[in-house]
């Protein structure tokens, strides 16, 4: 099985059409979405209407909930909770009910997958240590487990001896006895520095990890962006991948 896991489009419909285009050429299976299909840019409609047609599985991202009212943007930041806004009120009712829909959490003998963190999905937590890992390695039943959320692609890594360790590998042998949680990186909104949209290729055949990224027409995004008067900052991070 070959699986394409993605996530954090926040509503990029071009980074989102570049990222499909380059799955063409992997002979995917399946695809997965980590979470945050809307937000920040000026598409949700149209990235809902995609990752529904492409995707096996969804799971709840933080602004999916905030933009339909399950979740709190008390937490958000001023420009995050200005394009949540906007996102609520441009939401076609068929999108409405799709983030409504989604579970936290997906698992199968292959994989799980979630958002944030395994030890508390509802709350969306960062994982951006490995104190933080730990307490989802401790929940953790399958050989790995995806994620997205903090836009950042990289990769912990349990050993058999319990060691705990990261790694910002975009190429992973996956060895016996470790287990991993993989972050996909964002396909959207990048915050590694490369402003190139992220995407992950798991290849359960050969145990094999890939982290790739593909150009799109950034400044097509930023136009759409400016368009509808969402914060400009929101256009010019896209420049930069941050």
């Amino acid at each position: 099985m070959r699986y394409g896991i993605f996530s954090d489009v926040h509503s990029n419909l071009p980074a989102l059409e570049a990222v499909f285009l380059a799955y063409n050429k992997e002979s995917v299976d399946e695809y997965l979405c980590a979470g945050d299909v809307v937000g920040y840019a000026a598409n949700p409609n149209e990235c809902i209407e995609l990752v529904k047609k492409q995707a096996m599985v969804t799971v709840a991202g933080n602004h999916d909930w905030a933009a339909i009212d399950l979740f709190s943007t008390d937490y958000f930041n001023s420009v995050a909770k200005e394009a949540i806004i906007w996102t609520r009120n441009n939401l076609e009712p068929a999108g409405r009910y799709f983030l409504g829909s989604l579970n936290l959490v997906y698992k199968n003998e292959d994989l799980t997958l979630v958002h944030g963190t395994l030890s508390n999905p509802g709350n969306f937590d960062y994982m951006e240590d490995t104190l933080t890992a730990l307490e989802t390695f401790r929940l953790l039943d399958t050989p790995v487990c995806f994620v997205g959320h903090t836009h950042v692609p990289g990769v912990f890594i349990k050993d058999a001896a319990g060691n705990l360790f990261y790694s910002d590998s975009v190429h992973l042998h996956m060895k016996e006895g470790n287990q991993y949680v993989v972050n996909v990186g964002s396909v959207g909104q990048p915050r590694d520095g490369n402003p190139q949209a992220a995407y992950c290729v798991y290849d359960t055949k050969t145990k094999e990890i890939f982290i790739k990224r593909v150009s799109y027409d950034i400044n097509l995004t930023r136009r759409e962006i400016i368009k509808v008067r969402l914060p400009l900052f929101l256009s010019e991070r896209l420049l930069l991948g941050r």
